[in-house]
């Protein structure tokens, strides 16, 4: 599978860890950047790797920020995009299987290594159940729809 991963200054030193661990995992890995601790715009980067999901240059993305919320939203304003902030396995897990996530954040400020790469790989593990979950999602586009400029 084709991951892109994309952070802001704030998520560089966490970035690594986890482009590492999907390698480990078999995963071939889009590093978007940034790839120093400079400030940065974290839009930037959500709009990016949000882009190579929609565009299907990857299969999935994953994004770090301080919290994982500002780079989220931004990706969340892709049309299509479906990104969740996790701090912990289980909703990262139901995320997947319950509202077919397309994008992973999480914020380096918040959880560590270890936890992050526990996020993951439940996250990388879950499979959308469809039935009832894709009505949501059908709901959600025409939520999308409606307000498409």
């Amino acid at each position: 599978m084709k991951i892109a991963i994309g952070n802001d200054h704030v998520g560089f030193e966490l970035k690594p860890t986890i482009k590492t661990y999907l390698e480990e995992l078999g995963h071939e890995v889009i590093d978007i950047g940034t790839n120093s601790s400079e400030r940065t715009n974290y839009p930037d980067y959500g709009k990016q790797v949000a882009t190579n999901v929609i565009e299907k240059k990857a299969d999935l993305g994953i994004l770090i920020c301080g919290t994982g919320v500002g780079i989220s939203i931004a990706a969340n304003k892709v049309s299509g995009i479906r990104a969740v902030v996790c701090s912990e396995p289980y909703t990262a897990k139901l995320s997947k299987k319950h509202n077919n996530t397309n994008i992973l954040a999480f914020g380096s400020r918040v959880i560590g290594s270890e936890l992050a790469k526990m996020i993951v790989k439940e996250w990388l593990d879950a499979e959308f159940e469809g039935g009832r979950h894709q009505n949501r999602i059908d709901s959600i586009r025409d939520i999308e729809s409606d307000y498409l400029c």
